[in-house]
């Protein structure tokens, strides 16, 4: 392979455990030192091309200031989603205190990890139920971790799997086309040896006879079974429910009916301030709908963000033309064919052409026997995401030990489906991995982008650092006499940070964070794995 030798800077520039980019012949790459050694990877972030030199260098470890997957500088190795690519990783010399790095010419802003192939030797059967994040994640690292036996990924869809999250921001916005969205080609699945069933109702699985009964009558028998058949939307049983046009969105297909129905509309009801639901609301603005909220609590986000923040986002739907009709909850829907109203708990109309239910998921769960369901119809799994023998549950439909506190938890977050999906294919491919990441989401609506680590319900207090009408803040919520999580607007960097301490448990103490702001890469630079 042919390459070049491009001289990018002197030696003396970089400090042990800095990083920067750099130019190299015409390409990025991001450079850094690492106990003394120099290394040269690619230099933006293969999931949404955030430049990784906004992110946290710690140790060998690179976070991504955006969406916070997580690199190895050393080789360009993948260590967290929601990236599913690695880094190409560049050849570094030096002569007479110069950095030297050698770029081929075929040079790539990715590369697909090392994975190995289907071996027909290998009769085991590992059958992944979901082609959601977890269950995507988990095919592929199944096939890093060397598994050469069948892998089947069941999914009730007739698309590959995609990118989800995307589904109430851009793609309902129009400005992602459809074909952006899946995570993988088809080519992809085929060389690798994972075999889609697509468009498949489970009626049974029964992890004591380690069978899956489908609904078409067929059947499969498993060695080891990965069910990460995430959330169903909740509907409202009220009268006028079977109208048409009233929508969940869950699915690629939820949103294109939407687009489909909103684009002769011009008013739309989102019931529930949810996540989904005010990012649709926000998406729905964009396409020059008028949209009202209807949602029972006095502030959006207040039990997940609390009244400051939720104060904050609601003011940045209204400037848009966002209405709120807070502490009420639709009673009824009219219409003949179609929903024409929403009629409030409180007697008020609201005419509508469509409307978007957003009032949360329960576990897709109802078809399992042979182990124990909690209340909310979740799946008890250990740290191995495991929750019996040959038998693993990631994602939304999981109850899992948190890592740090030991507090038995279910998160509806996409990156936390892929990190648990991964945890859960790493032990059934033989390997004994725990589940200890930290938690995180993001949401952006209209132009307010809001990171999210670790994850609480309910709190003591929220101290603030910064200044919040500014949407310039970290908001640090202490329960316990503990930071159990962190919201925050444009403070990216100190994120990925804090992301990284939690990790390690060296968050600062409630009481530090209140003696005054609290510089987060210096005390991460401090802290040793």
């Amino acid at each position: 392979m042919s390459h070049e030798e491009v001289t990018i800077t002197k030696s003396s520039e970089l400090a042990d455990g800095e990083m920067k980019q750099v130019s190299a012949g015409g390409t990025d790459l991001l450079l850094a030192r690492v106990k003394g050694k120099y290394h040269a990877v690619a230099a933006y972030c293969p999931h949404y091309g955030a430049p990784l030199a906004d992110g946290v260098l710690n140790g060998e470890r690179v976070v991504c200031p955006w969406h916070h997957s997580c690199f190895n500088i050393t080789t360009g190795d993948l260590q967290e989603p929601p990236a599913l690519d690695a880094l190409p990783h560049y050849e570094v010399k030096l002569e007479n205190d110069q950095v030297i790095v050698r770029i081929p010419d075929d040079i790539t802003d990715r590369r697909t990890p090392k994975m190995t192939k289907r071996d027909s030797q290998d009769e085991r059967l590992f059958v992944i139920a979901g082609g959601g994040a977890a269950g995507y994640t988990a095919a592929q690292t199944l096939r890093e971790d060397g598994y050469k036996g069948r892998v089947v990924l069941i999914t009730r869809e007739k698309r590959l799997p995609y990118d989800r999250p995307n589904l109430s921001k851009d793609y309902l916005q129009g400005n992602a086309k459809p074909e952006w969205m899946p995570l993988r080609a088809a080519e992809f699945y085929a060389e690798y040896g994972i075999e889609v069933l697509h468009e498949k109702e489970i009626d049974q699985i029964d992890t004591r006879k380690q069978t899956i009964n489908f609904t078409d009558g067929d059947t499969l028998l498993y060695n080891s079974l990965l069910l990460a058949t995430g959330g169903t939307p909740q509907r409202l049983n009220v009268p006028g429910s079977d109208l048409k046009n009233l929508f969940v969105l869950r699915s690629f297909d939820d949103a294109d009916a939407i687009i489909q129905a909103a684009q002769p509309a011009s008013r739309a009801v989102i019931i529930g301030a949810s996540f989904i639901g005010m990012e649709t609301a926000a998406s729905l603005v964009l396409r020059q709908l008028s949209v009202t909220v209807v949602a029972p609590g006095q502030v959006p986000f207040e039990k997940t963000l609390g009244n400051e923040i939720g104060k904050l986002i609601q003011q940045a739907h209204e400037n848009h033309g966002v209405q709120f009709r807070l502490s009420a909850s639709a009673a009824r829907f009219e219409g003949d064919d179609a929903v024409k109203a929403v009629v409030l708990d409180s007697g008020d109309r609201i005419e509508t052409d469509l409307v978007i239910l957003g009032v949360g998921v329960k576990p897709a769960t109802d078809f399992l026997t042979g182990v124990e369901l909690l209340k909310d119809r979740s799946v008890i799994v250990d740290q191995h995401m495991r929750a019996a023998s040959g038998f693993y549950a990631a994602g939304d439909i999981a109850s899992f030990p948190n890592p740090r506190t030991g507090e038995r938890q279910r998160i509806e977050h996409w990156r936390t489906a892929m990190q648990q999906g991964r945890v859960a294919a790493h032990n059934m491919a033989g390997k004994d991995v725990s589940y200890e990441s930290v938690p995180f989401f993001w949401t952006q609506q209209f132009d307010l982008g809001l990171l999210y680590v670790g994850h609480t319900v309910g709190w003591d207090e929220i101290v603030f650092e910064g200044d919040v009408s500014a949407h310039d803040f970290l908001a640090f919520y202490v329960k316990a006499d503990r930071v159990q999580a962190v919201a925050g607007m444009n403070r990216d960097k100190d994120l990925a940070a804090v992301e990284e301490l939690m990790r390690l448990d060296q968050m600062p103490s409630p009481s530090q964070l209140k003696h005054g702001p609290v510089n987060f890469l210096e005390l991460l630079s401090s802290v040793k794995e």
